[in-house]
């Protein structure tokens, strides 16, 4: 099966009507979307998949302090990391049955029918435009804090960062995996060097020191904001792992993507893991959870207390820009392969999957790019932006463990090269607590869940109406989900 996948992508099929009346246009229309294939080995999808999050250990994850304390912090932790492995043990297998630049939209696309598919993939989409509009501007408050080149943050700085690296991506997938794999290295190793700094500081006393509110329901110094705060504090718990599930997207561009996947996944789902645990004990214990709870930058807070700057945390402050170039890089990259993907389908107008001759998607990464802009110029509210995109995150979470539990039902006997651990336990576990943290964004910020919903809208409409009539049978998602409605029918008759 997977050679046949393969085989499949490889080629470039002559374009057909689809099943809803559209047409695949002329002749070469995938040899005019083609991605460069065999470009990352599972070193490189590692390095994708931590990049995609570390900026997230640098700040972010500590207002969950004040929204439930240590204790609702820890406990949101532990629930959303363990939803985020049982998630890309499911994405694993996966990728391995459908490795296509679709990633999310494709496996639903396949399980949940072409309604499905394009649920997930504007999920995906609303998560990784938001994320880096956001992340540009932290990127810019960050540039102005160090004062670099006396910049402030604002829209040169911004329309710097998304010019070079849109450029760079526009170079080659090889040279833009390559350049984020070294950028990531950087940040990890500088919070390995803070947390050592940090734990020759660590008093457990400072983990509790938060005020208790007494009249919060189960309250106590564990729990300082009560019980709800546990649920609040959720999508806090997500900065530690959000965006890892975005590594299926280079399926086509990855060297033997049936086995580089699920190892690619499953290291740096580990790397993470480690990374939130040091970071999350060294940032609190160091100066108290009450002194790192608000602040824009903790860990550096975390290394000087009411003492100036010193070696290490201006070291840190530094490598808190890296850690952000990462995220921000590898983010647009995985939104230009979902639209790419979205586009090529025809679920998105079919202009935006045109390659260029180096076979980068130039209209998917500068689109985008222009958007997220716009939206950072013209509010600077990087933290409604972030809240905008956990809320697609999780629509796209619970969608994509769904499609595993559908696939392992209506088609168990589909060749799986990987399996997932505890099968559809596992992808049940993901699923129950994907919908508990798209619920608790409405605790967190109900103006920015409100808006996602109001984007979701606008999409829903737009494919109602036009696009859902005008799919491309050729497209790879297309020709697999074709392929199993024909293998259903003769197993019917």
């Amino acid at each position: 099966m997977a050679d046949d996948i393969e085989a499949r992508l490889t080629a470039v099929p002559a374009p057909t009507k689809s099943p809803e009346g559209g047409d695949a246009g002329t002749d070469d229309y995938l040899e005019r979307r083609t991605l460069r294939r065999g470009s990352a080995g599972w070193l490189l999808l590692t390095g994708l998949g931590v990049a995609y999050v570390v900026s997230g250990d640098f700040s972010g994850w500590n207002v969950g302090l004040d929204k439930g304390g240590f204790g609702g912090l820890a406990i949101a932790t532990v629930l959303m990391g363990a939803m985020y492995a049982c998630l890309v043990f499911s994405l694993a297998e996966l990728s391995t049955i459908l490795p296509t630049a679709g990633g999310g939209y494709g496996f639903a696309r396949r399980a949940l029918g072409p309604w499905g598919g394009f649920l997930t993939g504007t999920a995906i989409l609303i998560e990784y435009i938001l994320a880096p509009a956001a992340i540009v501007i932290f990127i810019g408050d960050y540039v102005e804090s160090l004062g670099l080149f006396g910049l402030t943050s604002s829209w040169p700085v911004y329309l710097g960062c998304f010019v070079i690296f849109i450029g760079v991506h526009l170079w080659g997938v090889g040279e833009a995996l390559r350049f984020s794999l070294v950028v990531t290295a950087i940040a990890v190793a500088a919070l390995l060097i803070f947390a050592v700094g940090a734990f020759t500081e660590f008093s457990a006393d400072g983990l509790n020191d938060i005020p208790v509110d007494s009249e919060a329901f189960g309250s106590n110094s564990w729990l300082p904001l009560g019980v709800l705060g546990i649920w609040a504090a959720f999508p806090f718990g997500m900065w530690f792992f959000l965006g890892v599930e975005g590594v299926p997207l280079a399926a086509e561009e990855a060297k033997d993507p049936v086995r580089s996947m699920p190892k690619a996944l499953s290291i740096s789902m580990g790397i993470l893991a480690l990374l939130a645990l040091i970071t999350f004990f060294a940032a609190t214990g160091a100066q108290g959870a009450d002194a790192v709870k608000a602040a824009g930058n903790p860990l550096v807070v975390a290394l000087e207390g009411d003492g100036g700057p010193t070696a290490l945390s201006r070291f840190v402050n530094y490598a808190g820009l890296a850690g952000l170039v990462a995220s921000f890089f590898s983010l647009i990259y995985a939104g230009s392969r979902q639209l790419f993907a979205l586009s090529r389908a025809g679920y998105l107008p079919r202009f935006l999957s045109l390659t260029s001759k180096r076979k980068a998607p130039y209209l998917g990464l500068v689109i985008p790019g222009a958007i997220g802009f716009a939206l950072a110029a013209a509010t600077g509210n990087g933290a409604r932006m972030l809240n905008i995109a956990v809320f697609g995150a999780t629509i796209s979470y619970a969608l994509m463990a769904l499609s595993h539990i559908v696939l392992r039902r209506r088609e168990p006997d589909l060749e799986r090269p990987y399996r997932t651990p505890g099968g559809i336990l596992t992808s049940s576990v993901a699923f129950v607590l994907a919908l508990s943290a798209l619920v608790a964004t409405f605790l967190v910020d109900k103006d920015a869940a409100f808006i996602a919903l109001a984007v979701y809208a606008v999409a829903l409409a737009y494919f109602a109406f036009y696009s859902r009539h005008h799919l491309v049978a050729s497209a790879p998602e297309e020709e697999f989900a074709a392929l199993a409605e024909a293998e259903a029918e003769l197993t019917r008759d």
